[in-house]
Order: C-alpha cells, then sequence, then structure tokens
C-alpha cells in the first residue's frame, strides 16, 4: 500500500492532479482543499494517499496532510458512506472544524454537505467521535440541550453553521446559564467579528 508520493506536480484535472515521482505519473483524487493548496505545476510536493480498491476499480487518493488522510479512512468506515460523499467533507471541513462539528454534535453542518442525509450525518457523529476518543462536549460547563437549542437559535436568525460553531466555541458557559444568555453572549462575538453585516433586521 502507498503510504504517501513526493514528487512533482505534473498537472491538474477537474478532481485531482497528477503526481511525477521519478518519471512515473500517478493519478490523485484530492478534496478541493488538497486541490487550493497544491503548488504550481513543476514544483515539489508530497501528498499523503489512500488506494481504494474494488472489484471493477483501483483509485488513488491524495491529501495534503495526514489529518486528513485519516479522516477520510475513518469516514468510509461509516456505514453508508464512500469515497465520494467522505471526499466532499474533507472538502467542506478542515480536520479541526470536523472535530468541533463532531464535539458539539452539530448534526446539522455535517448534513448540509452534499450527499449526506440527517441520518447519514448522525452516525458520523456517533462513529468518529468513539473512533477519536473525542469528548461529548467542548464547551467545558455547559449541559448539551443548553448548547443545541442555543445553536439552532442562532441559526435561525440567518448564521451559518459555520459561524455558530465559532462563536459558541468562544464562550464560556457555566451549568446555571440559559439559553437566552448563551445566544446573547453567542451575539456579542458575532458582533466582534462583522459577522452581523446584512443581519441588523433579524436581531
Amino acid at each position: 500500500m502507498i503510504g504517501f508520493l513526493h514528487g512533482r506536480v505534473a498537472g491538474r484535472t477537474g478532481d485531482g492532479c497528477f503526481i511525477d515521482v521519478g518519471g512515473v505519473g500517478y493519478r490523485l483524487i484530492c478534496s478541493t482543499r488538497t486541490l487550493s493548496a497544491l503548488p504550481a505545476e513543476d514544483e515539489p510536493v508530497k501528498l499523503f494517499t489512500h488506494t481504494h480498491v474494488r472489484e471493477d476499480a483501483l483509485a488513488l487518493f491524495g491529501f495534503q496532510s495526514e489529518a486528513e488522510q485519516r479522516i477520510f479512512e475513518l469516514l468510509i468506515g461509516v456505514s453508508g458512506v464512500g469515497p465520494k460523499v467522505a471526499l466532499a467533507v474533507c472538502s467542506a471541513f478542515s480536520p479541526e472544524d470536523l472535530r468541533r462539528a463532531l464535539v458539539t454534535d452539530d448534526v446539522h453542518a455535517i448534513s448540509s454537505v452534499p450527499g449526506i442525509g440527517k441520518k447519514t450525518a448522525q452516525r458520523i457523529v456517533l462513529d468518529l467521535k468513539e473512533k477519536m476518543s473525542l469528548p461529548d462536549l467542548e464547551i467545558v460547563g455547559a449541559r448539551p440541550e443548553t448548547v443545541s437549542r442555543a445553536r439552532s437559535a442562532l441559526e435561525n436568525l440567518g448564521y451559518s453553521a459555520g459561524e455558530v460553531r465559532a462563536a459558541l466555541n468562544e464562550l464560556t458557559v457555566t451549568d446555571d446559564d440559559r439559553v437566552e444568555d448563551v445566544v446573547r453572549n453567542a451575539l456579542k462575538a458575532l458582533v466582534g467579528d462583522g459577522s452581523t453585516t446584512g443581519r441588523a433586521g433579524q436581531l
């Protein structure tokens, strides 16, 4: 099995690239994140790989980091998730962003990825949290139902799942905080980073 390739960028395709390693050209399928991080043609590059074998095909996937490679391999181990969907998740989330979505049980954010429904998103959260040994909640001291209701309220105000995740992750929430307290403090964080632009009429 090929663990990584170290060569030069020999070209790009619609869904990946060619890497020239000692005169041998390897075609890799990549996430949009990896593609955007590739250097210019003929420049040196190192990509971590996963070889996917089926009865009718053999495909080589390339990743800019070991973290992205590991996420991909964990995802294809989830029932109902194939390489195409796993790559879409890697394109939508950085490894750290996906970790945050998992520890906050953000099924809505994961189900926003094309090809993933709510049930599959729930399986991804359950399976990956266990396999990655992630805590149940990243906001220390907060009750899960409080954070979940606050997240829904913020998204209903028009904020994206990513904006809401970032705002909630900045907070220190205690077990005594009410949903409205969490929402109010999160809105302050969102105002601070300019995320409320164009939403003033909704607040």
